[in-house]
C-alpha cells in the first residue's frame, strides 16, 4: 500500500522505516529541511524503559506546589488561560490517583520494553550506531523521603517482570564514579542495568537513511495544510505543493498533531511541554557519567553521549512558545556541576529546547482512528526515543493486517472515548 508518513522526527522516521521493511511504499513530509531537528534533536538521550512513568502521579499536585517556587525548578506555569492548557491540566489531575498511576505505568512499560527489544534487534540486523551505551540508568535520590517513595516504582517493575537494584550511596558511586565528590548528597538511587543511551538525533538521521534505502520517499520543506476526507476516509493531505494522495496516512506531528486531526472531529489529548537541554563538552572522562543519571529533586537527567555530556529536563507549560529563558539553563548547568563537577566545560555548552507532546496519563497515542486509513503515532512526551521502535512496529502490524506482538488495544486514541 502507498503511506504517507506526516512528520520526519523519531516517531515519523521508525515509521517510515517499520513500514517500508513491511514492503510498504512510503513517503514522510516533513516542514524542515531533514530530518529530527525539532523535539527529536537534543532530548535527554536516554532508553529508559524502567523509568517509563507517567507524570500524573499520588503526590504530584502537592509537589508541583512546591516545585513552582524552587529556585531552579522542575515545573514552571508560564500565566496561561486558554482552554486547551486549563483542559490539559485537569485531566492531568484526574490521572494523580494510585490505581490510575499503576494502570498507566504498566502500560507504558509494556511498550517500552517491547521497543527496546526491537532496537536491540534493528542494531543487530543493521549495525546502525549513534554513539549508545547498554550500562544501565541510575535513578538519584537526595532524600530519604525519595528513597522511601521508590517503593511505588519497584511494585509495579517487579510486576511487570523489570530488572532493578535499590542502592545505597556507596551503591550509586559504584555504579556511576564521576558521583565520587558527590556522595554527601546522595541519599540512595534505584539503578535498571538493562536501560541504554544514545544520541537520538545521529539515530534518526542514519535510519532515514536506510530507509531511503528502502525506497522511502523524504519530502523535506514540505507544510501540512489539512487533510481532505471523502465517503468516512482520508484521502488527500492538503501541503503548500498541493494535495497528496495516498492509501493510508499517519500522523506523527508530535505536539502539531492535534490542530491537524480537529477538523476531523478527531480530540486528541496532546499538549506541548516545554523541555530544556544543554551539550557540554568532556574535559575530564575519568570524572563525567558513564551513562545516565536521573536527578529526582530536578528531574533532570545528565547522560554521557560519546564525547559530550548531554543534560536535559524541567517542564514548561508555556504554549508553543520556544524562546530559550538564560535561566532554564542555569538550572541544568547547576545539576551537572553539583553531581560532576568540572567534569565538563559547561561555559562552551550548547543551550537548546524543544516541545515534548504529552498525553494527561503518560502514554502515547499509537493505532487506528475511526476513520479507516488514517492511524496515529504521537503524544509520547519524554520517551520518543525510549518507545520509537516498539510504536513503530505495532503501528506497521496493524497497517498490514497483523497482530501486534504485544498488547495494543489500550495504545489507541479509543481509550479517550
Amino acid at each position: 500500500m502507498r503511506v504517507i508518513v506526516l512528520g520526519g522526527g523519531v516517531i515519523g522516521v521508525t515509521t517510515a522505516y517499520y513500514l517500508a521493511k513491511a514492503g510498504h511504499a512510503v513517503t514522510v513530509l516533513e516542514r524542515e529541511n531533514a530530518v529530527a531537528l525539532e523535539t527529536s534533536f537534543a532530548n535527554a538521550g536516554q532508553i529508559s524503559p524502567g523509568y517509563s512513568s507517567p507524570w500524573a502521579a499520588p503526590g504530584v499536585p502537592r509537589k508541583a506546589l512546591k516545585w513552582l517556587f524552587m529556585e531552579h525548578a522542575p515545573l514552571i506555569v508560564q500565566p496561561m488561560m486558554d482552554v486547551a492548557t486549563i483542559r490539559w491540566c485537569l485531566s492531568i489531575l484526574r490521572n494523580c490517583t494510585l490505581s490510575r498511576y499503576q494502570t498507566n505505568k504498566s502500560r507504558m512499560v509494556r511498550l517500552a520494553e517491547y521497543s527496546r527489544d526491537q532496537l536491540k534487534a534493528l542494531r543487530a540486523d543493521t549495525g546502525i550506531t549513534y554513539n549508545h551505551r547498554t550500562q544501565g540508568t541510575l535513578q538519584l535520590f537526595r532524600t530519604h523521603k525519595q528513597v522511601d517513595g521508590a517503593h511505588k516504582d519497584t511494585e509495579v517493575l517487579a510486576a511487570d517482570g523489570v530488572a532493578f537494584e535499590v542502592l545505597d550511596a556507596a551503591g550509586c558511586v559504584a555504579a556511576e564514579p564521576g558521583l565520587a565528590g558527590a556522595r554527601d548528597k546522595i541519599a540512595g538511587g534505584l539503578r535498571l542495568p538493562h536501560d541504554e543511551t544514545g544520541d537520538c538525533h545521529i539515530f534518526t538521521t542514519k535510519l532515514a537513511e536506510m530507509a531511503r534505502e528502502l525506497g522511502v520517499d523524504f519530502r523535506f520543506g514540505v507544510t501540512i495544510n489539512g487533510l481532505v476526507t471523502e465517503a468516512g476516509k482520508v484521502r488527500a493531505v492538503r501541503t503548500n505543493q498541493g494535495e497528496l494522495d495516498a492509501d493510508i496516512f499517519v500522523g506523527a506531528l508530535g505536539s502539531f498533531t492535534p490542530a491537524l486531526v480537529k477538523p476531523l472531529g478527531l480530540d486528541l489529548p496532546v499538549y506541548p511541554v516545554k523541555g530544556y537541554s544543554i551539550t557540554v563538552p568532556v574535559i575530564h572522562a575519568d570524572r563525567a557519567p558513564v551513562s545516565t543519571v536521573l536527578d529526582e529533586s530536578y528531574k533532570v537527567a545528565v547522560t554521557r553521549l560519546g564525547d559530550s555530556i548531554r543534560v536535559g529536563g524541567m517542564a514548561e507549560i508555556a504554549g508553543f512558545d520556544t524562546t530559550l529563558h538564560d535561566r532554564r539553563r542555569k538550572t541544568l548547568e547547576h545539576v551537572v556541576t553539583d553531581l560532576y563537577g568540572d567534569a565538563g566545560d559547561v561555559s562552551k555548552a550548547s543551550f537548546w529546547t524543544g516541545l515534548r507532546p504529552m498525553t494527561p496519563d503518560g502514554t502515547p497515542v499509537v493505532g487506528p482512528t475511526r476513520y479507516p486509513n488514517f492511524y496515529l503515532n504521537t503524544g509520547h512526551g519524554t520517551l520518543g526515543w525510549t518507545m520509537a521502535c516498539g510504536s513503530a512496529r505495532v503501528l506497521a502490524d496493524q497497517i498490514g493486517g497483523n497482530t501486534p506482538e504485544i498488547d495494543a488495544s489500550d495504545l489507541g486514541l479509543a481509550r479517550y472515548a
